[in-house]
């Protein structure tokens, strides 16, 4: 879309506006009483969200690469038709493509934008190209309703426009911001079961009440609608996520020496970032049928530590 028919058709006086960011990019800036934030159309990418009076509550690393052909890092990617790595479905034995598709660094479009209360609502759709459709996926409609207020929420809703069952896997890939990632818990996962990444994906059990983060750690919890907290002590702050149709979630944090080898993070930006994501991934990987639709959603609250 063009920068002028974005603010003649979308921007909201003192509310929403649009314009040219970093590398060029095209992006929607929020302002109102209950918070600012910031949506890039490249990947329908949120790269920032600060409730008023509270500390930025998304990490974006400062030298994420804001070019059409690469993912922004950090933010909220967002991850479909496959997190990670291709693998063969049902209907495809497919294994080419980007890693977590084609999504986050595809343009998106906006088609929805209002103000209610002190909440602002966005959202933006993304259909078939040529790029999807050479990775074999041409029937499919996708929008993500961003929720702006001194709450978050993220709706994310696939439609499945084909004749055949469209699988597909989806993540909202959220790193949110943290004092020091030595000294945070996160709560809400035990006895969840566990893909553990560095470990050669082997399946684990949590069986701590309380995840600390001490080293990389990459976990695909599968099986689990649980909602997660996040207490930071430095920041002296609890960010709850909830969610609503997502059956994985993941904790993700690549530490020391992950954080070195990526020329999109600074060696001490793991320090900083933790994720939790709200997912529908491996084992629950999403069947849908022709002319159906899934909605999932990530609920995300900022409070102070008792």
């Amino acid at each position: 879309m063009e920068l002028q028919t974005l603010s003649d058709n979308f921007a909201i006086p003192g509310a929403l506006t649009f314009s040219e960011g970093n590398g060029g990019l095209l992006r929607a800036s929020i302002s109102t009483p209950a918070c600012t934030a910031e949506v890039y159309l490249h990947g329908a990418h949120l790269t920032a969200w600060q409730p008023t009076g509270q500390q930025p509550v998304i990490f974006l690393s400062e030298t994420s690469l804001f070019a059409s052909d690469k993912a922004i890092r950090g933010g909220v990617p967002v991850i479909f038709p496959w997190f990670g790595a291709r693998a063969a479905t049902p209907a495809s034995d497919r294994s080419d493509g980007p890693a977590h598709g084609f999504a986050r660094t595809s343009p998106w479009d906006v088609a929805f934008a209002a103000v209610a209360g002190d909440d602002l609502h966005l959202t933006l759709t993304l259909g078939p190209s040529d790029v999807s459709r050479a990775l074999g996926y041409d029937h499919f409609k996708v929008a993500i309703e961003f929720i702006f207020g001194s709450e978050l929420r993220i709706r994310l809703t696939v439609a499945n426009q084909g004749t055949e069952t469209l699988y597909f896997e989806e993540a909202l890939h959220t790193y949110f911001s943290v004092g020091d990632a030595e000294k945070v818990a996160i709560h809400g996962l035990v006895d969840a079961q566990y893909l553990d990444k560095t470990d050669s994906f082997k399946r684990k059990t949590q069986t701590e009440p309380v995840i600390h983060l001490t080293g990389e750690t990459d976990r695909l919890f599968l099986n689990t609608a649980a909602t997660a907290t996040l207490d930071d002590t430095n920041l002296n702050r609890r960010i709850t996520v909830a969610k609503t149709n997502s059956l994985s979630t993941i904790v993700w944090n690549p530490w020391a020496a992950g954080s070195a080898k990526m020329a999109d993070m600074t060696p001490e930006n793991w320090r900083h970032m933790a994720c939790i994501e709200t997912a529908n991934a491996n084992e629950n990987i999403l069947a849908l049928a022709p002319s159906q639709a899934h909605t999932m959603e990530a609920h995300v609250i900022v409070e102070p530590l008792a």
